[in-house]
């Protein structure tokens, strides 16, 4: 069982949380005999000082970023450094249920998944702007990529850690990643499943999550669709401008047909129309290469 299980915990300035929380891990991952891998990710408060009380635990493990990567960027570190079948990735904040590990843990081996993601779905706490970032994030993500999965980002996900260590390269240093890990093993085939964990406040700190997030989110989901499966973004788009380039030719072919001097097709929809089915070609070659990617991963 000492194998089994990495517990990855990415720190940014969390001296008030660790203080208090850090202790709590370490007695829980002691009596499951997981391993603790703490990324100190640059922090410029007292982190370093309070990891270094806990040197000495033999399941602690700490890997220090000289300077800041990002929350992305710290959590591949952490997975990178594990050696154990799966990985789980949990919050340094205090907010996640530690007993969750293990009931996540259990719902994977059971279930063959090669991703479990911890579904934060009912719970309450947010407010009403992080939400609506939040579904808007899910609504393109579902539009773009075939999936059940309702928490997408959410920071508690339990993975095979060969899968994970694979595919880091592809995925970015900030916030995103959490989304793009997931999309990820989504759109290679592995399985994914979701299942329901309670959510604590914050014991201290300041969430670092922006607009500026979910912009970056976004733009990240696209290059991970535009990567993998780009005719679900450029066949969208093609037909869009083929229908609107219809839509605007119309009238101007029935006048013509009553005016013989009236000239059937405009220029302004035969553009539309030629941006469209460049936009199809667009998707199919970008398709091949999606095709020779997937299979060098």
């Amino acid at each position: 069982m000492t194998n089994l299980l990495s517990v990855v915990i990415p720190a940014y300035n969390e001296e008030v949380s660790l203080e208090t929380y850090l202790p709590e891990v370490i007695n829980h991952c002691k009596r499951n005999n997981y391993t603790l891998i703490i990324v100190n990710d640059g922090s410029k408060d007292k982190t370093a000082e309070i990891l270094k009380k806990y040197e000495g635990e033999a399941t602690l493990k700490v890997v220090t970023h000289k300077v800041n990567r990002g929350y992305g960027g710290a959590i591949k570190s952490g997975i990178k450094s594990a050696t154990t079948d799966f990985v789980i990735t949990i919050d340094a904040d205090g907010q996640h249920y530690l007993e969750d590990i293990g009931k996540l843990l259990d719902a994977t081996i059971k279930e063959d998944a090669d991703m479990l993601i911890g579904s934060r779905k009912g719970n309450k706490g947010q407010d009403w702007y992080r939400s609506l970032g939040k579904h808007l994030i899910r609504s393109i993500a579902r539009a773009m990529v075939k999936m059940n999965i309702y928490d997408l980002n959410s920071g508690m996900k339990l993975c095979n850690t060969k899968l994970a260590q694979k595919y880091l390269k592809l995925c970015p240093d900030s916030m995103a990643y959490s989304d793009v890990i997931a999309l990820l093993f989504i759109n290679l085939g592995h399985k994914v499943e979701e299942r329901p964990i309670r959510i604590k406040e914050r014991i201290g700190g300041v969430s670092t999550i922006s607009t500026m997030t979910a912009v970056e989110t976004i733009k990240e989901i696209l290059n991970v669709v535009v990567l993998m499966n780009p005719m679900r973004l450029f066949a969208p788009l093609g037909m869009f401008f083929i229908l609107v380039a219809i839509a605007w030719d119309i009238p101007i072919f029935i006048k013509s047909l009553e005016d013989p001097t009236i000239d059937g097709v405009s220029v302004g929809a035969l553009l539309l129309f030629m941006t469209g089915l460049i936009l199809f070609m667009f998707g199919f070659i970008a398709e091949q290469l999606a095709l020779i990617r997937k299979n060098q991963i």
